[in-house]
């Protein structure tokens, strides 16, 4: 009874930062997340004018599920994650429109609510927490790519500012899974097929010849983008696909807002044309 009463408290919680519609918020430890024993505070979100929602607080991380009409659908997935500085979520430009934009090009998409290492009084940290979060939120759409028309393989990350680098650290991270694991999404692996890096740093990446292919995108005026040409090019040595823009003009968090001029507003083409040329968009013969 307890694990039931806890269950539905959480889901409460979670789905009170969620979007109007079908999209219901899926638990990524539905028994409650390793680390967060203990911790029942709901979700707290602010308002950025005119309508941004902006989320801290998060206590029981979840995905939200975005699904392409199945006539659309490419069977290529991504686990978006926003940004916020590890302090909150800016949800609604670098996650809820990321998502509606892939699911509309038949890119099932997944907003990720993950714990925050630096908000006030946290007790988080990116490697024990975040990362884990976005771990799990891979080894979960894996479990249920059948469910949901999905090539496991083809199963990737995009962040943006700190979720770029947890999109890096989910590249560079992973394991292959346990077979007999009696969790069964632990016998899922973790490796993304794709790394999509938004204005985010990225350095110190371990790379080998098992690191996915990398979608770096960065504005020229923005400090955290800068270190992005560099990356690029120790990604091209390394082997490791990689295609690289820089917005001229363009500062930090643009992510997919109405009022991006127009040599902004089409990144997100540029990267689904950049999956589409990586071979991602074509189920395998």
């Amino acid at each position: 009874m307890k694990s039931l009463l806890f269950g539905l408290c959480a889901m409460a919680l979670t789905a009170a930062a969620a979007p109007a519609g079908d999209h219901d918020p899926i638990l990524l430890w539905p028994q409650g997340a390793p680390g967060s024993e203990g911790k029942t505070a709901p979700e707290t979100m602010r308002i950025f004018p005119p309508d941004e929602q902006i989320i801290s607080n998060v206590n029981f991380p979840a995905i939200i599920p975005y699904l392409p009409d199945p006539a659309k659908a490419t069977g290529a997935a991504a686990i978006v994650i926003p940004g916020g500085g590890d302090v909150e979520i800016w949800i609604t430009h670098e996650g809820y429109r990321v998502a509606l934009y892939l699911a509309d090009h038949g890119i099932a998409a997944f907003v990720v609510k993950y714990r925050l290492s630096k908000a006030p009084g946290s007790t988080y940290t990116v490697m024990g927490d975040s990362l884990p979060d976005v771990q799990r939120a891979i080894r979960l759409v894996k479990s249920r790519a059948g469910e949901w028309h999905i090539d496991p393989a083809r199963v990737g990350v995009i962040g943006f500012s700190a979720g770029a680098e947890l999109s890096a650290l989910a590249g560079t991270h992973f394991d292959a899974g346990t077979p007999g694991a009696r969790d069964p999404l632990l016998r899922q692996s973790t490796r993304p097929a794709f790394m999509g890096l938004i204005y985010g740093k990225a350095n110190d990446m371990p790379l080998s010849k098992d690191t996915p292919p990398a979608f770096l995108l960065g504005g020229e005026k923005d400090a955290y983008s800068q270190p992005l040409p560099e990356l690029y090019l120790t990604l091209e040595k390394a082997g490791v696909p990689a295609e690289l823009h820089m917005l001229a003009g363009v500062g930090h968090g643009f992510g997919i807002r109405p009022t991006n001029p127009a040599h902004v507003a089409v990144w997100p083409e540029l990267f689904v044309n950049w999956l589409d040329a990586e071979g991602l968009l074509k189920p395998a013969p």
